[in-house]
């Protein structure tokens, strides 16, 4: 009799569903693995398990990929790189003291042959491209991911109060999304960095945070009025629960899809836009190294032919925005009530 009468079963939610549509979704997952391999990139290069000596210069200037095979250009700057006996001067009284002294720095330092080939090349300095595409991923990344967090807060913050309260307030930041709508992004990009006149990581978070909050802004106040009117709101305020509670703990939670699912696409955009401020000047400042620094870089070397800089940065850069715009595209179907 027991066995006849069946427990209830609880009915999955709107993340469990999700993720058994991605699952089913064989490019969502492919991409997803992408992604991830660029995320744990960029843990054992900040960790300096990888990567970590990416400025230490193993080959010879502009030394081709492996795979073109070294030059006789390249054979004769690594031998002319190498130190050479000079030949002893009869009139210098020091010539002995000198030659002894050479000697032991030699037997202390020997000379180290500088490679004329790499996996895929080298810069002008004569550092590894991919070490160096690895390093300047890390920077890239953590900008993308910053500034995308920022953005999001930040239009999930303005949308919800919006939204929620209305009236004055609604129209006090209508008015601020209409005046930063109003201007190109590149444009308006650009002037936020002609005025902070400072480089560095946190300064593009910031540059790219404060100018792409438009975008969840305009969703989030859309989400926020239409749930402040429903029953589970209403039952919360009939219980005295306060209009932040209200807010960020009945409203938040159920529409936290739509917070995910524009960050993952401001993720592209803001690595795409970390790679032409760095190409301006803009960027990352001297001594660090990103995908638009390298970039920067390649523009002078494709003048003399040497691709690879240009061909690795690209690439890599390539295949990361194509892996997440897939995964962001199939994160927003899986997210969607209206599709079983």
């Amino acid at each position: 009799m027991r066995d006849a009468v069946s427990a209830p079963m609880s009915s999955p939610g709107l993340w469990a569903l999700a993720w058994r549509r991605l699952r089913a979704d064989r490019v969502a997952m492919g991409a997803l693995a992408v992604v991830l391999g660029f995320l744990l990139m960029l843990v054992l290069s900040s960790a300096g398990l990888i990567a970590a000596d990416w400025e230490e210069e193993v080959a010879v200037n502009y030394a081709p990929p492996t795979f073109v095979g070294a030059d006789a250009g390249a054979r004769a700057l690594a031998a002319a790189q190498l130190p050479r006996e000079t030949p002893p001067n009869a009139f210098d009284p020091l010539a002995q003291e000198l030659a002894e002294l050479k000697a032991q720095v030699r037997a202390s330092h020997p000379p180290v042959e500088k490679a004329t080939t790499l996996p895929f090349g080298a810069d002008k300095w004569g550092h590894d491209i991919v070490k160096k595409t690895i390093k300047g991923g890390e920077t890239s990344i953590v900008v993308g991911l910053a500034a995308a967090f920022v953005a999001v807060a930040l239009g999930t913050l303005f949308g919800a109060l919006s939204g929620f309260y209305g009236g004055f307030v609604d129209d006090l930041f209508n008015w601020f999304y209409s005046i930063f709508t109003s201007i190109p992004s590149i444009l308006m990009i650009l002037t936020v960095a002609a005025v902070l006149q400072q480089k560095g990581v946190m300064t593009i978070v910031l540059i790219l945070g404060l100018t792409g909050w438009t975008g969840p802004y305009r969703l989030m106040r859309a989400e926020y009025i239409k749930h402040k009117a429903r029953e589970y709101v209403m039952a919360a305020d009939a219980i005295g629960a306060s209009a932040w509670s209200r807010m960020f703990g009945h409203i938040l939670p159920n529409v936290s899809h739509v917070a995910l699912v524009q960050m993952s696409i401001l993720v592209v955009g803001f690595i795409k836009a970390e790679v032409i401020l760095s190409f301006l000047g803009f960027g990352v400042p001297v001594g660090v190294v990103s995908w638009g620094s390298m970039l920067n870089e390649a523009q002078n070397e494709l003048i003399l032919g040497k691709w690879w800089q240009l061909a690795a940065a690209a690439s890599a850069m390539a295949l990361l925005v194509t892996a997440f715009s897939l995964f962001a595209d199939a994160l927003r179907d899986a997210l969607d009530p209206k599709l079983k």
